[in-house]
């Protein structure tokens, strides 16, 4: 039976490798160095954010609530691939084991897909303070947000047992060279065998309708939006309303338009060199940018950070 050994090929499988950044041991360090350097940033400012909102009673509104779970997705999410990739450089190796392969999957699916739900949910919180100003206070109270932020994570956490479970179930016969930094789902199914990519094709369907569902929801909402503001009869007004959209719509643009390129670019277009680009691009550079993006032109947030670190210095004095 050609499926049983199919099935069996897989089954001894107990580590993966990665793709190797270099040969020589100098250029393992600058990678590691490289990677030490972006994740301590997304760190850094992710973790300025967090405690910042936290603890500054004026920032305790959806808007700044729902930055920082979005805080709380980029730390998560920047952990699950960089440290793994850095201990492998330090160590000089590329294996992950298959459980630590499986759990890296898991976790970079769950966190993503939950960014991107929230992402969702943050242009509604923006539709609701433009366009219905007087209604904000009744429609996003504190249990609507703190729903509206538990349905993200939930559905993120479903998306993620589907594709994980899915990934893992199918035989893999092709070896066990992911061409990769990390585990990504699309280098994995590459080692499966060629029968097995139609148990893909229900996800791919659910997949596309989550993505576009949410992209057609957030174009509707800032197509809305922006008429309202371009109503706005004072300068001024519009310029305050425009301050509060352009961050997450940068967010959201860096976001959509890396995981696109990644996940929808033409099979010609694949190289292991651009490949790997390419994962970084969406999976590390938006962690270490959104706080930066978040924090450039929001007042509110740039005095709670001011305080925040003037705290600590007063403390260490």
């Amino acid at each position: 039976m050609p499926g049983d050994s199919k099935m069996s090929n897989s089954s001894f499988l107990n580590e993966f490798l990665f793709l190797t950044f270099a040969n020589t041991r100098e250029l393992q360090l600058l990678h590691f160095s490289l990677f030490l350097g972006i994740y301590l940033a997304a760190l850094l400012g992710n973790s300025l954010i967090i405690t910042a909102v936290a603890c500054d009673h004026r920032l305790h509104t959806p808007m700044y609530f729902f930055l920082l779970n979005l805080s709380l997705l980029d730390l998560g999410s920047i952990s699950t691939t960089l440290p793994q990739s850095m201990a492998n450089s330090l160590s000089n190796t590329r294996a992950i084991s298959y459980s630590g392969c499986a759990a890296q999957v898991f976790h970079f699916i769950f966190l993503m897909s939950t960014e991107y739900s929230l992402l969702t949910v943050m242009a509604y919180d923006r539709h609701i303070a433009i366009c219905r100003p007087l209604h904000y206070g009744t429609i996003m109270g504190s249990r609507a947000c703190v729903r509206m932020a538990a349905a993200a994570w939930a559905s993120g956490f479903l998306y993620a047992v589907l594709h994980t479970a899915n990934t893992f179930s199918i035989p893999l016969c092709q070896g066990n060279t992911v061409d990769q930094f990390f585990c990504e789902i699309p280098q994995i199914l590459k080692l499966s065998c060629s029968d097995s990519y139609l148990r893909e094709v229900g996800l791919v369907v659910v997949s596309l309708c989550f993505f576009f569902g949410c992209f057609i929801f957030i174009v509707v909402s800032y197509v809305q939006i922006f008429t309202a503001v371009l109503r706005i009869p004072s300068e001024q007004g519009r310029h305050k309303a425009f301050s509060m959209c352009l961050p997450h719509l940068a967010v959201v643009s860096l976001f959509v338009s890396t995981g696109m390129f990644a996940y929808m670019k033409p099979p010609s277009l694949s190289s292991p060199a651009l490949d790997l680009l390419v994962a970084v691009l969406y999976s590390v550079v938006p962690p270490a940018v959104n706080p930066l993006i978040y924090s450039m032109r929001n007042k509110e947030l740039k005095d709670a950070l001011k305080k925040l670190i003037q705290r600590v210095q007063c403390q260490h004095q």
